[in-house]
């Protein structure tokens, strides 16, 4: 199935669906809109080649840094664009966001900049240092239990309150074209010959709005290249929606220090993309990902929170194959807390 052949009216309802309305699933010329709109707000990220990782891998791997995105994470790209496009009224009401971290940073940042009000939960277990970015952008923080207690339902009574604006990080389309933005950048910045050798492209999976926007970004720009989403072991849930043709949920105890990729399910509108465009998925152990994160700081000189290593956790583990071929791989993100990223060096 192409993207085009995807239709909303295809999708179940979920709270941020009857919230947001009908979501019409974007499409490539919404990556391409999005690019232009959200261009003087974010930064464009380095695309590097790796000489150690492609001697490892067999092929050439470049690696796109959302890790030194302004926010620290991509996340910054589907709050922009999600935001640019309320009307004057709308931002007055402010937007409410429910997000495990980065989101909500991101969420901060951007309505900072334009001036709108700005209401995230965040589950009480969040990383301290994202918290305090959120805070000290001028959001207001309400916590939540994530094992008892739902943000969605939070985050929708925090709007009937208020009037504001739901922007969830991963069902609304703006959002989720934003994040396709990451691979129209790589593709675009690798060298003519990279583009015709590339035959694979790796990010983190949490809800999967990177991962769809992506998917839809490749679709159009290099078809035959696979597409991988890679996620903690412990919640692979898209490892086995893939496996069993429909949204399978993690249980309630699972855990991982991947709290940024720590979904219940994929997010529905992502799922109706990647469902349908997903080369495979594949899963790393919180002990691979410490691993991948000594390596950013010894080799790469990069730091990187855990959820932003596992697609390099992958390649490194020997569970994502070149064939010879070229690869981009995503570091989505680097707010990680000092104590996790000192055990990863230890």
């Amino acid at each position: 199935m192409t993207a085009t052949a995807l239709r909303a009216a295809d999708l179940p309802d979920t709270i941020a669906h009857e919230l947001l309305g009908s979501l019409r699933v974007p499409r490539f010329a919404d990556v391409q809109a999005a690019a232009q709109a959200i261009a003087p707000y974010v930064r464009r990220t380095p695309l590097i080649h790796s000489a150690s990782l492609s001697e490892r891998a067999g092929g050439n791997v470049w690696l796109k840094l959302e890790c030194q995105q302004l926010t620290g994470s991509f996340k910054l790209r589907g709050a922009f664009n999600a935001i640019l496009a309320l009307n004057e009224e709308e931002r007055a009401r402010g937007v409410v966001a429910y997000s495990t971290g980065n989101h909500g940073q991101a969420i901060a940042w951007a309505a900072s900049k334009l001036g709108v009000p700005a209401t995230i939960v965040m589950p009480v277990d969040a990383p301290r240092n994202k918290v305090e970015k959120a805070l000290a952008k001028g959001a207001q923080v309400v916590h939540y239990d994530r094992r008892i207690e739902s943000r969605e339902e939070i985050g929708m009574r925090l709007m009937s309150q208020s009037g504001a604006s739901l922007v969830p990080p991963g069902d609304h389309p703006l959002v989720l074209a934003a994040q396709g933005t990451v691979a129209l950048e790589s593709v675009q910045d690798l060298p003519a010959d990279e583009q015709a050798r590339l035959g694979l492209f790796a990010a983190p999976c949490g809800g999967g709005g990177m991962m769809a926007g992506c998917c839809l970004a490749l679709d159009a720009l290099v078809p035959t290249a696979r597409r991988i989403a890679v996620e903690p072991e412990a919640v692979n849930d898209t490892v086995r929606s893939l496996a069993s043709g429909q949204r399978e949920t993690n249980p309630s105890t699972a855990s991982s220090i991947c709290d940024a990729l720590m979904a219940v399910t994929p997010a529905e509108l992502p799922w109706a993309i990647n469902g349908a465009l997903l080369s495979g998925a594949v899963s790393v152990t919180d002990d691979e990902v410490l691993a991948a994160m000594r390596f950013g700081m010894e080799d790469l000189r990069l730091v990187l929170e855990p959820g932003g290593a596992v697609a390099l956790a992958a390649l490194l583990a020997g569970k994502l194959s070149l064939q010879g071929q070229s690869a981009v791989i995503v570091l989505s993100g680097a707010n990680v807390d000092l104590p996790l990223l000192r055990t990863a060096l230890s």
